[in-house]
């Protein structure tokens, strides 16, 4: 892994290269048209209820919509993730759970207590937000053990890891690096955002991430994502799984209007 300058200046290197590739592949590249039902489209939904001010009476009825439409996931704060569990323990919905959220700015050891923590409650998917921060200082090594913690606990569980890049506050080399560290650590996916910052996932940047990762990883696509034709904007770019409040209205072909 990156253990000195040398190697530093390679990772960057083969960044470059990357981007340099991804921008040829973009000019001759055919947009698919990719058509989903409102069953297959639902599948590919974390159906998710992260605000400060969440209630037990809104998350049970996330849990019902979540089961009513076969949605993939509830993604919720960790300290409802038990109740989340013993509400869908029955169904094939699985509870989502975030990690160092939003900010991504905590020690490695505190991400992952809470995310034991949060598999021991019944989390069988764990969304990380990487360290921005880190990353942006080119502190590569301490950004790869902090996703391989993650990575690591929920191999051993069986658990589905993603990590947050929180793509607005990037360039697309710091993209492209956090894709590439994050295939180094091991983990399950990629995602564009939390929702919180300034703005959420664009087709460029679920793009760019598949075009990193490739086969290896899956890419997550949230934040912003409203209507039917926003889903599928963003799977057609290359989205595996899709972060959203408002997964009710996208797979009843409406567009919600809600801010968050």
């Amino acid at each position: 892994m990156v253990k000195n300058e040398l190697e530093r200046f390679s990772y960057r290197s083969e960044c470059k290269k990357i981007l340099s590739e991804f921008s040829e592949f973009e000019k001759s590249k055919k947009t698919p048209e990719i058509k989903l039902s409102a069953q297959d489209l639902a599948g590919m939904i974390d159906h998710t209820l992260l605000k400060p001010d969440a209630t037990i009476s809104e998350i049970t009825q996330l849990c019902e919509e979540a089961i009513q439409n076969n949605f993939a996931s509830v993604c919720v704060n960790p300290s409802y993730v038990d109740a989340c569990f013993n509400l869908i323990k029955s169904s094939t919905v699985k509870v989502c759970t975030v990690i160092g959220f939003p900010l991504g700015a905590t020690t490695t050891q505190s991400k992952y207590l809470e995310a034991e923590e949060a598999i021991k409650n019944g989390a069988e998917e764990i969304d990380m937000v990487i360290n921005v921060g880190k990353l942006k200082d080119k502190d590569y090594q301490f950004v790869f053990e902090d996703l391989k913690s993650i990575a690591d606990l929920s191999k051993k569980h069986l658990c589905t890891s993603k990590v947050i890049l929180e793509t607005c506050l990037l360039s697309d080399e710091e993209k492209v690096i956090g894709c590439l560290l994050a295939k180094e650590a091991g983990l399950s996916f990629v995602k564009t955002s939390t929702g919180f910052s300034k703005s959420g996932a664009t087709v460029h940047d679920v793009a760019l991430m598949k075009y990193v990762v490739g086969d290896k990883l899956q890419v997550k696509a949230s934040g912003g994502i409203r209507s039917y034709e926003d889903s599928i904007a963003m799977i057609n770019a290359g989205a595996n799984r899709l972060g959203a409040s408002a997964g009710v209205k996208i797979i009843a072909g409406q567009k919600s209007e809600s801010s968050y």
